[in-house]
């Protein structure tokens, strides 16, 4: 080992003598690798720059700036194996603070002027514990707590020389510092990289490197598991930390990574150790997800008895060789030496036989979220400052900050709690959940009740026109639903294309321009926008109406709105013969495979999935059958076949006429059946949460094939009408609702602009066709004239109705007043469809009375439980 400048011994062992992994590439940043020997030979010269600006045997507090760099892993390791002190932080007022006398920045080391304080010799490393609230407060940790916990790390991760890991967390973050430590320590490389897991081009350059690695905290899984599954046919071990996640999700996680041939490993620790203390065995995900491990080699565990907290649970305490020298609350803690030969974490725990630790709760005030450790006392105190007696905890989902708000508190109290609340703690306003009570729940020692605190949920039944009644009403009445709570979303309560357009235009007149996600949005979410007119568009108080004023004239709406609404006027003019505008059919098959992709394809067990997509189904199949059943009793006029959407499976390969009449809806069925049956097979699930843009743009090349067979192949039968030879637009807009970046959007676009080509024989159709397909793909919203919003809201809800219904109505007008004729059947579809949505309503009604008692009891037992 080498002597630093004061002659203390540097034990971090890797970080010295990174020479002995030869030419083996260490980093990877920029487009260039560093091999070891390189940055060996970097970080001497770093050290040297840096001791040339101090005086002999003098440590100095260093303050770096985390970046993802191989310049800032230089310097770091400069600072260390050079025996100085090293604070990361981006906040110059923490170094103003304790003093720090050497800065580094592009232009190499800096002297500040600034005398450095009293070091002790072993200090290494300062870091702010994890999510700290503005505190001053630092973990001092030594050489050998670094280097202890990076050899551990390698150790039970089984790290070896050929294993690339990806920087998916902040260096400043002990969880992010110690992936580098650890691989580092094994002679394995990193791939330094700051862009958000949500960006293709991380992914990109990820499989260019052969990661085999990347970890994340749980919003990280969040993220994948809306943007999609990242490609990395390398990827061999996942790991997690950095709060609880929800068991199932580990279960679902490590099921997946069973299937697809890589580890889940979760961990758990704090800053105060150093980065790791316990981890789970990848087998045991399955059977036991609400563990967090064993302990790390050379830790271990022990309970301290907590009263009150049950036989079995006391907190949990930590031993072993990176716990850290203790805390930092000024510059004249520096000096000191360890404190603790062990960690009290405040996490109540329970310990099993075989040495599991389950984490099931906290003893201290504070609560984990996001990655981020919220004190909650300075919360509440901090609201009280503002005439607010809230009390906080940490929700029992361990997903929101629960602020419970007693009295009788209106819509703008409850919205400015949230607001502070969300803008102190820097937590995403969905992540704050602030319930009105009537009295702050409270053991008999007069303490809050933290798990009363931790359970409370907003209740529908909130008072006559309260922001969240209204809107359970408005969910329950449009999808149909008996019970709505406001922790549904539209994707859990099953809501699907015909009922996706009216909820979301009658939720853009309230909200505002609705947020991009507001899908997957609870109903409480949404009503917290409904108090503060938080829309994006302009939605209540002075800030909407500016922004109302501001967007005067046009919305921004969904653009599968106006094309669903464009193409039905376009298919009926054309068969009145106003017009001679066709391919709308077409353009709406790929918008079905788009809300196919965004509505059907969530994150739920495949039986669900199944659920889901027949439930949907139904919603199309059932009307269709009883109009059509209904004029073949009168009329005599269709088949069977046509009557039991058949026409396409049964019938034969040539159009006729009045038979094929229905083949949109027969296609649109048999396509969506057929891709929720395939989407729901297990395999298939787990493939598609990793390739998610993969799988979709593969069912679009291949279902391209039988098209251009028939092109080719001179087929004579019908193409542009039959499942077999259109399912590419659907699997297309599948492809096209998950693309994200430009290069799979311009996948996306040329898989259908080649599907497109010649496909109908007339020009004009194609190019009609492409028109509203490259929209699809490149324009998830448009701006639409806002006196038009609620005529094209009604035209694209009913499109079904009118489709149906406008063959028994436009023949009676279209040789002497073809406009006639358009508009009788667009009316006629129209009323069809407010009948069924009010027979509908009425239906949810009544169960809704039947059930609200019930439900109502159901609820006040959750309170009370």
């Amino acid at each position: 080992m080498g002597k630093g400048t004061a002659g203390a011994q540097v034990v971090a062992g890797f970080a010295v003598d990174l020479a002995r992994h030869g030419d083996a590439p260490a980093l990877h940043a920029g487009g260039r690798s560093v091999s070891y020997a390189e940055l060996n030979r970097r970080v001497a010269d770093a050290r040297t720059a840096l001791e040339s600006l101090t005086a002999q045997g003098r440590r100095h507090l260093v303050r770096l700036r985390p970046e993802p760099t191989v310049e800032f892993v230089v310097a770091w390791l400069a600072a260390l194996t050079g025996g100085h002190a090293t604070l990361l932080s981006r906040d110059p007022a923490l170094a103003a603070a304790y003093g720090t006398s050497i800065e580094y920045d592009a232009g190499g080391w800096r002297p500040t002027g600034t005398l450095a304080p009293v070091l002790h010799p072993d200090l290494r490393l300062l870091l702010s514990t994890s999510g700290s609230t503005g505190s001053p407060k630092l973990v001092r940790l030594s050489a050998a707590n670094l280097d202890a916990n990076a050899a551990a790390i390698a150790s039970y991760l089984g790290l070896r020389e050929d294993d690339v890991a990806l920087t998916t967390l902040p260096l400043d973050y002990c969880y992010g510092l110690s992936v580098l430590h650890s691989h580092l320590a094994a002679g394995a490389s990193v791939l330094l990289d700051d862009r958000s897991v949500t960006e293709p081009g991380l992914w990109a350059d990820a499989r260019s490197h052969g990661v085999t690695s990347f970890a994340g905290v749980p919003y990280t899984f969040d993220l994948l598991g809306s943007t999609g599954w990242p490609q990395l046919p390398t990827l061999r071990q996942v790991t997690q930390a950095g709060g609880r996640m929800a068991p199932e999700r580990v279960r679902a996680l490590g099921a997946q990574g069973e299937t697809e041939g890589w580890d889940l490993v979760v961990m758990y620790g704090q800053t105060e150790a150093t980065a790791r203390m316990a981890w789970l065995p990848p087998h045991l995900a399955s059977t036991h997800p609400h563990a967090v491990g064993v302990a790390i080699p050379g830790g271990s565990f022990r309970l301290d008895p907590v009263e009150g907290a049950g036989p079995d649970v006391g907190e949990l305490v930590y031993a072993g060789p990176n716990v850290m020298m203790g805390y930092a609350e000024s510059p004249l803690d520096l000096a000191r030496g360890a404190d603790l030969d062990e960690l009290r974490t405040g996490d109540l725990a329970r310990i099993s036989a075989d040495g599991l630790v389950e984490i099931v709760g906290r003893r201290s005030r504070f609560a984990k979220l996001f990655g981020q450790r919220i004190d909650l006392d300075r919360v509440q105190t901090l609201l009280g400052l503002g005439g607010h007696d809230a009390g906080c905890a940490e929700a029992s989902d361990a997903e929101q900050l629960v602020v419970a708000v007693p009295g009788e508190p209106d819509a703008l109290v409850l919205a400015e709690v949230a607001a502070t609340v969300s803008g102190d703690t820097g937590l995403p306003p969905h992540a704050v959940r602030v319930v009105p009570v009537a009295d702050l729940p409270r053991l008999a020692n007069g303490k809050l009740d933290q798990q009363a605190l931790a359970r409370l949920q907003p209740v529908p039944e909130t008072g006559p026109g309260s922001p969240v009644q209204s809107l359970v009403r408005l969910y329950g009445r449009v999808l149909g639903r008996d019970v709505v709570g406001p922790q549904d979303s539209f994707v859990t309560l099953g809501g699907d294309s015909l009922s996706y357009v009216e909820l979301s235009l009658r939720l853009e007149q309230r909200l505002g321009r609705l947020p991009s996600d507001w899908q997957r949005r609870t109903i409480a979410d949404l009503a917290l926008l409904d108090r503060t007119g938080d829309g994006a568009d302009g939605a209540g108080g002075a800030d909407g109406a500016t922004r109302a004023r501001r967007h005067r004239w046009f919305a921004r709406v969904d653009t599968t709105i106006p094309l669903r609404a464009l193409a039905i006027v376009m298919i009926v003019g054309s068969h009145t013969n106003l017009w001679v505008l066709v391919g709308g059919a077409h353009v709406l098959l790929a918008v079905a495979g788009a809300n196919f992709a965004r509505f059907h394809l969530t994150d739920e067990d495949s039986r669900e999935r199944v659920r889901r997509v027949v439930r949907s189904a139904a919603r199309i199949a059932v009307p269709s059958i009883a109009w059509i059943g209904a004029v073949h009793v009168a009329t005599g006029m269709y088949p069977w076949r046509t009557v039991l959407l058949l026409n396409d499976v049964l019938g034969g390969a040539d159009w006729s006429e009045p038979a094929w009449h229905f083949w949109f809806v027969e296609v649109v069925l048999l396509l969506a059946l057929g891709a929720g049956l395939f989407a729901s097979v297990p395999v298939v699930m787990a493939l598609e949460r990793r390739h998610r843009f993969g799988l979709a743009a593969a069912l679009t090349a291949l279902a391209l094939v039988p098209r251009w067979w028939a092109d080719l192949a001179s087929y004579d039968g019908d193409v542009i009408h039959s499942s077999l030879f259109v399912a590419w637009l659907f699997a297309g807009g599948w492809a096209a609702a998950v693309a994200r970046g430009v290069p799979q959007r311009a996948v996306a676009a040329g898989l259908l602009l080649l599907g497109t080509w010649d496909l109908t024989g007339d020009t004009r159709r194609d190019l009609i066709i492409a028109v509203g397909l490259l929209a699809l793909v490149w324009l998830p919203t448009v701006p639409w004239p806002r006196v038009l919003v609620g005529a094209t809201g009604t035209l694209a809800s009913a499109s079904l109705y009118i489709y149906l219904t406008h063959w028994q109505v436009y023949p009676r007008l279209e040789d002497h007043w073809p406009l006639g004729g358009l508009l009788a059947s667009l009316a006629v579809g129209v009323l069809a469809w407010r009948v069924v949505e009010r027979a509908q309503a009425a239906s949810w009604a009544g169960l809704t009375d039947r059930i609200r008692p019930h439900y109502a009891r159901h609820q006040l037992t959750r309170q009370e439980a």
